[in-house]
């Protein structure tokens, strides 16, 4: 047999941790208990079983077992028993007398538990808007990233042209749409264990051992770490354990689809656990590059997780932890989409300057998935980090200090002009970056009906690039102005030419930050936080023009200037802002908690570091800074639980932000990654549901939904789109123009999500295995993919279906087959004029159908 390097890198990881379980002995100890139902019934026949060991027990008439235990506290136990949700009981320590268990109904509705307040609570409590997705989900729905879980969320956006494009809107806010800036601050945190990701490109990484993920919307900042101005989206990774587990999974599927994860965990003395945690996936291009006859767009991801646990008490627990991930795929090629007419002279049309050219494009079906592309695409991203994390429990809480070091390495190549022509034959922007971080808090109870947390916050980051890109040889073509001069045609006139990119970004950012619950009677709630933010940027940008052929001859230089140009600048600066919310619910019994928001927040000053546009020959200094935004927000909800088995939550809001950042094209290529712009004022509103309902013990539903309307009220100084390119009045060029009262980017007014799942015990498997069936979609309606309204840069609404069947065990072997996008849906995610706005667009498409299959083993 004959195994590929990317299959090894798989398969000897996998290997490695079967190995690290062969260690572990332990002492004999014995546990009591008796197993009852939620109304005290004893259990009879019920299944007793200590997680990863052999070892078990069924309790007698009276539901009591009794159990010899091989592994020294603390440990779990699992006890499963026909009509009840298996469940797993931590033993902290051993007790003579018997200990009571009690099994939830099958046939309820299981209450999910979050951390978003930094307390354990039940998400039905939480006057919070928020959204769980568990680690069995996301597992069996195939979710491998965040741009999976989107379909799971409506109010959730995710747009992401290549991991440093990537940008994470909430309710339509968050991030520009398009491209990314590195001095725009992201408008949505992104934590994974108490750690915030400064960067967006790290949504694009695999999940690893994955917990839950919680999804709050609305201003974050009085609860932890970075002040975020559309929400956060928290992940929590499985921890490591004094019980032994092994978890090892394979998926295969179509494309040439692999991915394998394999996790051990398990104790190395009385006061140390060990958690090692590993993924691989790969997968072919799904897009055929017609001139190297290599597909593109395929997948190459590799990357592991280390938890080290010492906990010497029940008062103490330190996690040291550190993951690295590694994606290095031939992808996120474009394909030319369209072509849209621009208010250039005729002989500045792209199709005519491609006719004069002699080229014609693979295909004018973007959904033929071909491309022609001459420079190649390279998405190289490294990110990893180490984190310390202690909780000491003090008093009725607990004091939590995080400390956090993460790096992230990005070693792109594109090809900006999407096609087979040498227009940019370079187009590369690497960047680094690193932070520290650090989070100190304690939350708990402060008196008797007052509890809270109160904490401090400090992150410190460096962003630095090293960039190359340059032009071709048909580059003289498309910059052609004029057509009263033969120079044009200069031979090596832009061939080699281009610019050089120095530039880095320093920023510090501090707060303290608080927030409290207060108890007013037995069902009010008075619940206000506070925070006071610091923050400070230090910016450098030199960029120089050089390459090619020496010329002296002054109407060529003016040529090549007017393609690129030297910019430089340098500023610091450093900001203040307070800002605050405060919510009041009210919950007279289990079945209602009603609740109402307002809230402040704020989003520091953004720094181009991208390259300005150039507007009568001098590059635009004053864009080179914009203005701080800020929101204000209120929305009221209510959670329900109508019936024991179904809930019902809804929520209206409303954000009125003034100065919004965003980023924005623009016809000069020198603009490598857009440039910044602001809008004076924006409003979104809308409302949300969700709800969930278990019909008896075989069958589960959910639907939820986001009706979203969010637009400019004032932005008086928008680029022009595509097809206004070129726009003249009184025989001035016109650069901008008023879109005050249009659609914000990204953002569909509805957007659904919705399935059913089915059920049943499958004991000629197992006795603790379910066969099950489950079907899934995802819908959004039509969507802008301009920051300017273009009429050629709408995206169509689309459904996507997904599907699965097979059967899954709590331990043991589960197997299923899948499907996503079973009907095969042709779809856009983003539309992107091509550098120059010749008239050429590009589309990011969305996957077409997958199929596969995934074997799982749980000890």
């Amino acid at each position: 047999m004959n195994f590929s390097p990317k299959t090894l890198k798989i398969a000897v990881p996998t290997l490695v941790l079967f190995l690290l379980t062969a260690g572990f002995t332990f002492a004999q100890n014995v546990i009591t208990g008796t197993v009852k139902d939620s109304k005290g019934q004893t259990l009879p026949g019920a299944s007793v079983i200590i997680r990863g060991t052999k070892q078990g027990a069924s309790t007698d008439k009276a539901g009591q077992f009794s159990l010899k235990a091989t592994v020294q506290p603390p440990f779990y136990i699992r006890i499963s028993s026909v009509g009840f949700k298996p469940q797993d009981f931590q033993i902290l320590n051993l007790q003579t007398a018997p200990t009571e268990f009690v099994l939830v109904d099958d046939s309820q509705l299981q209450e999910i538990v979050v951390v978003s307040r930094r307390r354990k609570e039940i998400a039905q409590d939480v006057p919070i808007p928020i959204s769980v997705i568990g680690g069995a989900q996301i597992d069996q729905t195939g979710g491998f990233n965040v741009n999976r879980i989107k379909e799971l969320i409506p109010s959730v956006q995710l747009y992401t042209s290549n991991p440093r494009n990537t940008g994470i809107n909430i309710r339509g806010i968050g991030s520009p749409f398009g491209l990314t800036n590195d001095g725009l601050d992201p408008g949505v945190g992104f934590y994974v264990d108490g750690v915030y990701y400064a960067r967006p490109a790290a949504a694009t990484l695999d999940f690893i051992d994955v917990e839950n993920i919680e999804v709050l919307r609305g201003p974050q900042g009085t609860l932890f770490g970075k002040n975020t101005s559309a929400g956060a989206i928290n992940i929590t990774t499985r921890k490591a354990s004094f019980t032994p587990g092994v978890s090892l999974e394979s998926s295969f599927g179509n494309y040439g689809y692999l991915q394998t994860k394999a996790s051990v965990t398990g104790p190395l003395s009385k006061t140390f656990a060990l958690r090692l945690s590993f993924s691989g996936t790969q997968r072919d291009g799904l897009i055929q590059n017609t001139k190297t006859q290599v597909p593109v767009n395929d997948i190459n991801n590799i990357g592991g997780r280390a938890q080290l646990l010492f906990q010497p008490s029940d008062k103490l627990t330190v996690t040291l932890s550190g993951d690295v991930s590694n994606q290095n795929p031939n992808g996120y090629a474009q394909v030319v989409a369209g072509v849209a007419p621009t208010l250039r002279a005729g002989y500045r049309q792209f199709n005519n300057i491609i006719t004069s050219l002699g080229y014609t494009l693979p295909s004018t079906n973007a959904f033929d998935r071909v491309i022609d592309s001459d420079a190649p695409w390279r998405s190289g991203n490294q990110l990893g980090g180490i984190t310390l994390n202690a909780d000491f429990k003090i008093g009725s809480g607990t004091l939590t200090s995080t400390t956090a070091w993460r790096y992230w390495d990005w070693k792109p190549s594109s090809d900006r002009d999407f096609t087979g022509l040498p227009v940019l034959t370079k187009s590369q922007n690497p960047s680094k970056q690193h932070q520290i971080s650090e989070e100190v808090r304690y939350a708990g109870n402060l008196a008797d009906k007052l509890s809270g947390v109160i904490g401090v916050y400090y992150l410190n980051q460096e962003v630095t690039v090293n960039g190359r890109e340059e032009a071709g040889a048909a580059q003289w073509r498309f910059a052609q102005s004029t057509t009263n001069t033969a120079l044009w045609q200069t031979p090596g006139l832009f061939e080699g030419y281009g610019i050089t990119t120095n530039s880095s970004l320093k920023s510090q950012s501090a707060a303290i930050f608080a927030n409290v619950d207060w108890t007013l009677g037995d069902a009010f709630h008075i619940i206000p936080g506070v925070r006071y933010n610091y923050d400070k940027k230090d910016v450098y940008y030199n960029r120089t023009a050089d390459g090619g052929i020496a010329i002296t001859d002054p109407t060529l230089l003016g040529f090549r200037t007017a393609l690129y140009s030297s910019q430089f600048y340098a500023t610091t600066f450093d900001e203040k802002n307070f800002t605050y919310q405060v919510t009041a619910s009210y919950r007279p019994n289990k079945r209602i908690n009603a609740f109402a928001t307002y809230s402040t927040s704020y989003k520091p000053s953004g720094v181009n570091v991208a390259g300005l546009p150039v507007i009568s020959g001098a590059p635009a200094l004053d864009l080179a800074v914009i203005k701080p935004e800020k929101t204000q927000h209120y929305e009221i909800g209510a959670k329900t639980n109508l019936a024991e088995n179904l809930t019902f939550n809804i929520t209206f809001h409303n954000s009125d932000i003034s100065d919004y950042q965003t980023n924005v094209q623009s016809p000069d290529p020198g603009v490598n990654r857009g440039y910044l712009a602001t809008a004076e004022k924006v409003n979104v509103k809308g409302f949300e549901f969700d709800a969930n309902y278990l019909a008896g013990r075989n069958f589960s539903f959910f639907v939820s939904g986001a009706y979203t309307d969010a637009k400019y009220i004032k932005f008086t100084n928008a680029p022009l789109p595509l097809e206004e390119t070129g726009l003249t009045v009184g025989g001035t060029q016109v650069f901008f123009k008023d879109i005050s009262g249009s659609q914000l980017p990204g953002v569909s007014k509805w957007t659904t999500s919705a399935g059913g799942e089915f059920a049943t015990d499958a004991k000629f498997i197992s006795d603790n295995s379910k066969f099950f069936v489950g079907v899934d979609d995802y819908f959004r309606s039509r969507f802008s993919s301009s920051p300017t309204p273009s009429a050629y840069l709408n995206i169509a609404g689309y459904t996507l279906v997904n599907a699965r069947l097979g059967f899954r065990a709590t331990r043991g072997i589960s197997a299923y087959v899948w499907g996503r996008n079973v009907f095969n849906q042709n779809y856009y995610e983003q539309l992107l004029p091509a550098t120059g706005n010749a008239g050429q667009y590009a589309g990011v498409l969305g996957d077409q159908r997958t199929v596969g299959i995934t074997l799982r083993y749980v000890l």
